[in-house]
């Protein structure tokens, strides 16, 4: 079962909503830079204190209605994604509007020393707050934020 869900969140959310072409990239505002990069360290806070209800609150709607559970939600994260589940640092690069969504990249260094690029992609809810509708993660090739 918790394979079938890594698989499904794989789906629905890396393929589904990662955006095609960076050329289509704008410059963010400062203040929502600030609101983006706060939803992110706070689902990472939470992740650190092992508050499954906190950390699945930062999710899209969608992505909550996939995973059903905040228990589920960090299941998966904790399993699949070690990096963000307990990262040893944590640097933001500039946020992006790219082809109607936004992305934020982060840096994520592991206990290993390893280095990590994270790509959430965040969309903005009736209420203007910000949730995050998905992260691809893969090993930096060089990039330091």
């Amino acid at each position: 079962m918790h394979r079938l869900l890594s698989k499904l969140f794989f789906l629905l959310v890396f393929t589904g909503f990662m955006p095609a072409a960076p050329a289509a990239a704008a410059e963010v505002g400062a203040a929502e830079a600030k609101q983006m990069q706060a939803v992110i360290q706070a689902q990472l806070n939470a992740f650190a204190a092992d508050d499954a209800k906190r950390a699945f609150s930062f999710a899209a709607p969608k992505l909550r209605q996939v995973f059903g559970s905040a228990d589920r939600f960090m299941a998966m994260v904790r399993s699949g994604y070690p990096v963000v589940y307990r990262p040893a640092a944590v640097s933001f690069f500039k946020p992006q509007a790219i082809d109607g969504g936004f992305v934020q990249r982060v840096q994520l260094t592991d206990a290993d020393g390893g280095v990590w690029l994270a790509t959430y992609q965040l969309e903005r809810q009736r209420d203007r707050s910000w949730r995050i509708s998905g992260c691809d993660v893969v090993p930096s090739e060089g990039l330091v934020a």
